[in-house]
């Protein structure tokens, strides 16, 4: 199927596009079939984002041709390209949550009678469309703030049905969703494909490039530098295309027992409503990886270690000193740093410039006036708002702009609003802003969650260099490659216990194992 499709859905030739000067796209060719999924990857920074807002009217290529269902296509809108048949589900959701799914999906085109919105015809048109995607369940009089991301995704998904749609755009599909959502997203994906739907499946996740699609397509510095048969081609090849090195130069070396230092971290018999019997120790120079299924414990050990969700029994020392960590703010002055797994919902203030995130931990910390917070970014955001300017001038400011240079952050300005950043470089400078409190340990909860193949690459890099500097690491994954990758051991979560510990060269099956409840338990 590499090669030119007789009669292609989707035809993208010579597809140009730049931005003040700077070439985007260059000279891209894809070709999507009915019924095929066909997935785009590359780094941050490629081009994928810019390629689908092309396809789907957002922008207007500056040269090359679109051919859509045989014909030859400008879409001047993102409601041109609708009418024509092309859907779109982002990353993030663009749904009204005090309304129903039916009003969601026939918003702007209200079914009318005798001048009126036709409530019942609205409902029955939308219940008729979950129904032929295998969602007869969802009652489309549910109010959808009320729904979860897979079932909002759905949502967004019957929405492109009701324009008779025939392609489908999934960008980051499964970014937010639980373990069990990606199942059900997996099914739906080829509920679609039997009727005849074309997908474009942009992600980051190799293993759903893999799973789900029948060609791949690999953009790089704007280029489609392959389109490959997923069947024929492997993830080292995959990789080499992205990046140019090897799957296997993904993981940095592991830490050697000598250059492991003392106990930095011991939990003995700690517990919370989410959490029994914790024992743990945490040496200087070791990542400890946390492994389990969705709601094991997982970010529960670490939002506990950190006092956004404290633990109410057990003991708690950091270098041998007992530590009382009810808050975020008394752990950072133990010198503890969390990086959450909701980055943008916490661990970023979207619309600050990239300096004021980075200064957000030293700012909270140096405050005068204790802020409240269950969080450690509320507690900064509270921190920023009130006293703006008051902290982080001088030197703090100066390490900080050093700490950004170290991390390689790539922005145009330090007064560059942070969300304009990729998601790599945001996780960057979320790090810069926790280095700056020179942290003894650090919990990382899905360091590397949306994040491409090179930018993981550079966060597993600072992650055992910051390990080889003497501090403690825990870090959370949901992903076995990278759990097994980068941790020196590993303690896998069920059921709000530790169900046992592993070695660095455990496999994913005894990872999973242990998660599931089929292996003997091995007290971690």
């Amino acid at each position: 199927m590499s090669g030119l499709l007789p009669s292609p859905l989707l035809a993208l030739r010579g597809i140009g596009k730049s931005f003040l000067g700077v070439r985007v796209l260059d000279g891209v060719d894809l070709q999507v079939a009915p019924g095929e999924v066909h997935a785009v990857v590359g780094e941050n920074g490629a081009g994928k984002s810019t390629l689908m807002k092309v396809v789907s009217g957002v922008h207007q290529p500056d040269e090359g041709t679109i051919e859509f269902a045989g014909a030859a296509r400008t879409f001047r809108s993102p409601r041109e390209a609708q009418q024509a048949g092309i859907g779109i589900v982002h990353q993030e959701l663009a749904l009204l949550p005090e309304r129903t799914v039916a009003e969601n999906v026939w918003l702007g085109r209200e079914p009318l009678r005798r001048g009126l919105v036709d409530r019942g015809a609205m409902l029955s048109h939308t219940a008729g469309l979950l129904a032929s995607i295998g969602e007869g369940s969802l009652p489309p009089d549910t109010r959808v703030g009320r729904l979860g991301v897979a079932q909002q995704q759905v949502v967004e998904i019957v929405k492109a049905l009701a324009l008779d749609a025939r392609l489908l755009i999934m960008d980051e599909p499964t970014a937010a969703l639980a373990d069990h959502e990606v199942d059900q997203l997996y099914a739906l994906v080829r509920r679609l494909q039997e009727h005849g739907m074309g997908v474009l499946y942009v992600s980051h996740r190799l293993k759903e490039v893999f799973d789900l699609s029948s060609r791949i397509t690999v953009l790089k510095d704007g280029r489609a530098v392959a389109t490959l048969d997923t069947a024929d081609t492997s993830a080292d090849r995959l990789v080499r295309h992205m990046v140019g090195r090897e799957l296997s130069s993904y993981y940095p070396d592991r830490a050697k027992p000598r250059e492991l230092g003392p106990v930095r971290l011991t939990v003995r018999g700690a517990g919370n409503r989410k959490l029994r019997g914790i024992d743990l120790r945490l040496r200087a120079g070791e990542v400890l990886g946390v492994g389990g299924l969705q709601g094991s414990g997982r970010s529960a050990l670490a939002r506990a270690l950190f006092g956004a969700a404290p633990f109410s029994t057990g003991q708690v020392a950091v270098d041998g000193a007992p530590v009382r960590l009810r808050s975020p703010r008394a752990a950072m002055r133990a010198g503890i740093a969390y990086v959450s797994e909701d980055r943008k919902g916490e661990g970023i203030v979207a619309e600050q410039s990239v300096l004021d995130n980075a200064l957000l931990a030293v700012r909270a910390v140096s405050a005068v006036r204790p802020v409240r917070a269950a969080r450690a970014v509320r507690a900064a955001r509270a921190v920023s708002a009130v006293r703006p300017g008051r902290v982080g001038h001088g030197a703090r400011t100066a390490r900080v702009r050093e700490l950004l240079a170290a991390v390689e952050l790539r922005a145009a300005r330090e007064d560059q609003e942070i969300r304009f950043l990729s998601g790599g470089n945001q996780q960057k400078v979320v790090l810069a802003r926790w280095l700056a409190l020179a942290p003894r340990i650090l919990l990382f909860d899905e360091p590397t969650r949306g994040i491409d193949v090179g930018a993981r690459s550079a966060i597993h890099d600072l992650v055992r260099r910051l390990a080889r500097d003497g501090a403690a690491v825990l870090m959370v994954s949901s992903e076995l490659p990278e759990l097994l990758g980068m941790s020196d051991r590993i303690i896998v979560m069920r059921d709000g216990r530790i169900a046992g510990e592993l070695p660095a060269d455990a496999t994913e099956e005894d990872v999973v194992a242990l998660a599931v409840g089929t292996a003997r338990e091995a007290a971690g």
